[in-house]
């Protein structure tokens, strides 16, 4: 059996204190039965949600803000399929999905 030795640089343990950010405030969408969204309940276009979310992300880069998603049971899944891939594509991170 032959062995060899392999270099490995490990981390190195610290006494430096990592300051974490403070998350944004979280983004309150909402899809009701007629498939209208809203952002903090302010009524918007689904079309425009990328931009606005891809702002967002720009703005808090590296400490995104979590989406919180509420639908009514009657919307239309499309609504559902364009937030998500609006959240996708802009890269957003932490999602959950409220009542």
């Amino acid at each position: 059996m032959l062995s060899r030795p392999i270099a490995v640089q490990l981390p190195q343990a610290t006494d430096r204190v990592v300051d974490r950010l403070d998350p944004p405030p979280p983004i309150e969408l909402r899809l009701d039965a007629s498939s209208q969204l809203s952002w903090n309940g302010q009524p918007m276009a689904i079309n425009d949600l990328q931009a606005r979310l891809r702002t967002q992300a720009s703005e808090h880069a590296g400490n995104l803000p979590e989406l919180r998603i509420a639908t009514d049971p009657s919307a239309e899944y499309e609504g559902m399929a364009k937030i998500l891939a609006a959240a996708e594509a802009t890269g957003m991170e932490r999602i959950a999905f409220v009542r």
